[in-house]
């Protein structure tokens, strides 16, 4: 079984990403399902800050988008038993 994949869109001093972070680790390790977390600063990427702007953080799991803004827990827990 591979590890689900996560990317997260984010930038420097994000509280919001951090929590969103944070959420999805504990999830993760609470569910005892393997994830692949990519962090991506979207500022490092001229496309990347124009298409994401302050909309961070912006969370897709196994390529799909899942959450903006917040990670809500449940949900996250679904998509990763779907998932795993």
């Amino acid at each position: 079984m591979s590890d689900v994949s996560i990317t997260v869109y984010t930038r420097e001093d994000c509280h919001l990403c951090e929590k969103a972070i944070e959420t999805i680790e504990q999830v993760a390790d609470d569910e005892e399902v393997a994830i692949a977390l990519d962090l991506v600063d979207v500022d490092e990427d001229p496309e990347l800050q124009a298409e994401y702007g302050e909309r961070v953080p912006y969370v897709f799991v196994d390529e799909s988008p899942a959450f903006k803004y917040h990670v809500d827990e449940r949900q996250l827990r679904e998509k990763l038993q779907q998932s795993a």
